[in-house]
Order: structure tokens, then C-alpha cells, then sequence
């Protein structure tokens, strides 16, 4: 398989995703600013998931930029990739929902880290794939900065299921503003 069909599956799958997750929105009960304000916390959950998203999209078409050969393993790491991706709207409603319900920001905290190990295999495979050049400019979830995002989820996963149930959600918006974000951009 080529790189450019791989890539356009991760992409076609992923925009699908993404726009499941609006999909999921509950809609205001009245129309009033009231209402909307009421719905605040599902509004919360989908833009960091969204961006979540996003910033993994483009941080994956970085890292191939320079990609020359990809393998099966790599064609299994996108599938199953993609598969915990699905699980995005799912768990983002539930949040919404329920955002301070520990139940389910676990949920979400579980899909975040097995995404966030999905990239971490797919970032090993393609460098020992491509000699190291598969990652441009320095960007690699593999270096410190990768692994404090790591650590921060997981540190987020585990206030959630001891204090502060809402813990997992603003794990990962902290990682993507002050981590993922910057690099990217």
C-alpha cells in the first residue's frame, strides 16, 4: 500500500469523526442565552475533543511528511488508531453529560491514552521505518515534550478516579495548549 493511500483513509476517517462529534450536540431545551449557557460543559467537551482531533491530523501529516516506506504494521497501528478515534464522539458525550461524573470521564481518559499510544507506536514503527527522517523539524511525540503530554494525561486519568472527576478533560486541554498546540504551530 502507498503512503498516499493510507494517508487519505487516516483523513477520510478522521473528518468523519469530527463531524459525528457535532452531531452529538445536545441542542438548547429553549431557545434563550440561558439555555444555551446551560449546555456549556457539552460545548467544553467538544471543542477540546474536536481540536484534539485536529491537532493530531496535522501533527501526523507533519511527521509523514518525509515518510519513503510504510509496512503492514503500520497500516494495522492507522487501523487501530482510527478504531479508538471512533470511540471520540462516544466518549464526548458522555462528558457532556456528565462532565463531572467520574464514570465517564474515565471512559474518555481511556480512549485519550490509547490514541496517545497508538501515535507513540506509530511515531517508533516510522522511524525505524525511515531511518529517523520521518519526523521533520525536530517534532516527534517520542521527545521529552511527548512524554510530559503522557504523563499529564495520566495524571489526569488518575485525579479523575480519586478528586476531581473532571480531571481528564482539563488534562488534555492543558496538554494541547501549552504541549501539542506550540509544537504544531
Amino acid at each position: 500500500m502507498s503512503k498516499e493511500r493510507l494517508t487519505a483513509f487516516t483523513d477520510a476517517v478522521l473528518a468523519i469523526i469530527m463531524t459525528i462529534l457535532v452531531l452529538e450536540l445536545n441542542k438548547p431545551e429553549a431557545m434563550t442565552w440561558a439555555a444555551v449557557w446551560e449546555l456549556r460543559e457539552s460545548f467544553f467537551a467538544y471543542t477540546v475533543s474536536f481540536f484534539w482531533l485536529g491537532t493530531m491530523w496535522v501533527n501526523m501529516h507533519r511527521a509523514w511528511h518525509n515518510v519513503e516506506k510504510i509496512n503492514n504494521e503500520l497500516v494495522w497501528n492507522a487501523l487501530i488508531l482510527l478504531f479508538f478515534s471512533s470511540f471520540f464522539p462516544y466518549t464526548t458525550s458522555l462528558v457532556a453529560d456528565n462532565f463531572d461524573n467520574p464514570v465517564a470521564q474515565t471512559m474518555y481518559g481511556v480512549v485519550v491514552l490509547l490514541v496517545t499510544a497508538c501515535n507513540i507506536w506509530m511515531y517508533v514503527e516510522l522511524n525505524r521505518l525511515n531511518n529517523g527522517q520521518s519526523v521533520e523539524d525536530g517534532f516527534s511525540i517520542l521527545d521529552g515534550r511527548g512524554m510530559i503530554d503522557v504523563v499529564l494525561k495520566v495524571l489526569g486519568l488518575i485525579l479523575t478516579l480519586t478528586v476531581f472527576p473532571s480531571a481528564m478533560m482539563w488534562a488534555v486541554l492543558i496538554t494541547a495548549i501549552f504541549i501539542v498546540l506550540p509544537r504544531s504551530i
